[in-house]
């Protein structure tokens, strides 16, 4: 069994979550990802269980990446200190002279790694590596001739091929996944535990663009090898996360934040889809404990808010509301405007609400489809002006549908009905209005709703005194609705506003035969209705 040098990992299943420790930061450092890994090794670099050797050697790596020379240098003096047998920091010290471009002075730090390192062909493709770092194509030379020094330790050793990989994966993703593949395989053949599970998240981000799936059932399969890697269960909620599969995304996320070594931002991210999993109460919880350890988080105040309001509990949600609109670090989003515009018009604060969604549409100008929540929320609060020209700004975006159209038409008869009589604002509506009626019914000539909606504005025009005009408009609605029984129940109230009003129209026209006719099918549909009954019985 080779010496475990870039990630000693515990059996599989043979000890709890916890007993990672630092070694879930060195497992983030080989996927490539500095931060994470580097959060991890400091959060744990006291515990009793870190190999504060190991640990420092991956500090300093992290911080010599990230250009700190002065800590990186630091963290290999330090890692020495604790340790003069760890390969690995003479290894860091080597590349650091390399990143100052003194290679004599790397070359004897390579040397005493090579001198301890015995057998472990590891240690040469880390050396590798570090002229990789330093320089690829300076440096192309020395990287392969530790390659091959490593392979005569090792022809099996993953690290060579994990270098490798990342060699290739700039110019050929095709070749890279090949590479991390023979890492995987020999990782397991060598002592059947994965000791390299960086090469296995390397793979599988590898292929998530094209294929999502089998990059999932990769990290599926690395989590079933290593449960308790917490680089392991995130990685598959992220994957989860990205392919859009909120439902296991969130599911995974839960049994991810109870590792120790799981990261705050990440409870954020479970918070999230909670909500999105309609876990409303969960969701709250969350993000009220995350709100005590952190009490400015304006992502956890619009949480709760958001939260409050899905579970119906408006008042409330107008108290988090307030919070979170309050807080001066809160970025906004057009979202949160308008679903605190929904819970106060659900408070009956109609006008409070139309400014809710006039700032959403002023910070989100391109999403014209804000426009149609705000002609809603115009309307609501019977402001007839401003919910047509809001609706009417958006049709003539040309994203509107056929419904939108419908809407416009609607938004102009309310108008109309409101507007003064003889002026030009209420004949400009009614004439607006007609035309997107007419436009609907050409668009669906089999549905009530456009021509009924036409038949209306005429008798706005008409003043409730309809034309000839009009009484065929209602006629061809009731012929639309007849085209299916069923309306004869679900439409009833609009049946019987058109019987009524074709009723009185044929009254008026001395017509009593016909008016009467109409009239019994109002009371057929309301046999109730006694004071019709007698009216209708009364008819010559």
């Amino acid at each position: 069994m080779r010496i475990h040098i870039l990630s000693t990992l515990l059996v599989a299943g043979a000890f709890v979550a916890s007993a990672q420790g630092y070694k879930d930061g060195i497992q983030y450092y080989t996927a490539g990802d500095l931060d994470d890994a580097q959060e991890i090794l400091t959060r744990t670099f006291n515990d009793p269980g870190t190999d504060r050797s190991e640990a420092c050697y991956y500090l300093g790596a992290i911080a010599l990446e990230k250009g700190d020379k002065a800590t990186a240098k630091k963290r290999f003096d330090e890692g020495i200190a604790a340790n003069a047998e760890q390969p690995l920091n003479y290894v860091g010290l080597g590349q650091l002279a390399l990143s100052q471009g003194d290679k004599g002075s790397a070359t004897p730090q390579f040397k005493q790694a090579q001198n301890l390192a015995g057998k472990n062909a590891a240690i040469y493709a880390n050396i590798a590596r570090a002229y990789f770092n330093a320089d690829p194509t300076t440096y192309a030379k020395e990287i392969d001739d530790n390659i091959a020094q490593a392979r005569k330790k090792n022809k099996k050793e993953p690290a060579i091929y994990i270098l490798e990989a990342d060699r290739e994966a700039a110019k050929n993703v095709g070749n890279a996944a090949g590479l991390y593949e023979m890492a995987m395989n020999m990782d397991k053949e060598d002592n059947q535990v994965i000791d390299y599970p960086g090469a296995f998240i390397k793979y599988a981000r590898t292929y998530f663009p094209v294929n999502p799936q089998y990059s999932i059932k990769m990290v599926q399969d690395l989590l079933e090898a290593l449960p308790a890697s917490a680089m392991a269960q995130r990685e598959l909620a992220e994957q989860y996360y990205e392919n859009n599969q909120l439902t296991m995304a969130a599911e995974q996320y839960g049994k991810y934040i109870q590792n120790p070594n799981h990261f705050k931002k990440d409870e954020q991210r479970y918070v999230g889809l909670l909500y999105f999993g309609k876990k409303y109460q969960e969701s709250f919880d969350l993000a009220q404990k995350i709100l005590r350890e952190d009490p400015s988080n304006f992502y956890m105040q619009r949480m709760l808010f958001l939260d409050q309001a899905a579970l119906e509990n408006y008042p409330e949600a107008d108290k988090y509301a307030k919070e979170f609109f309050a807080n001066p670090k809160a970025e906004f989003v057009a979202n949160d405007y308008t679903t605190y515009g929904d819970v106060l018009e659900k408070l009956g604060q109609d006008t409070l609400a139309v400014a809710q969604f006039e700032k959403a549409v002023e910070i989100a100008p391109d999403k014209t489809v804000l426009l149609v929540d705000l002609s809603s929320a115009y309307d609501r609060a019977k402001m007839y002006p401003q919910a047509a020209a809001a609706l009417q700004k958006y049709v003539d975006s040309g994203d509107a549908s056929t419904n939108d159209i419908l809407s416009l038409a609607r938004r102009y008869q309310n108008l109309a009905a409101t507007s003064e009589d003889g002026t030009p604002e209420r004949a400009a509506a009614i004439e607006n209005g007609l035309k997107y009626a007419q436009i609907a019914v050409d668009r669906v000539p089999d549905h009530y709703l456009p021509i009924f909606t036409k038949a209306r504005i005429l008798y706005i025009r008409d003043n409730n005194d309809p034309t000839a005009e009009t009484v065929e408009a209602f006629q061809q609605t009731l012929q639309v609705l007849d085209a299916d029984p069923a309306n004869l129940e679900k439409r009833a109230n609009d049946y019987r506003s058109i019987y009524n009003l074709l009723g009185g129209y044929y009254m008026k026209q001395k017509d009593t035969a016909t008016a009467k006719t109409y009239y019994q099918k109002f009371l057929d549909l309301d046999p109730e209705n006694e004071d019709l009954r007698k009216f209708v019985e009364g008819l010559k």
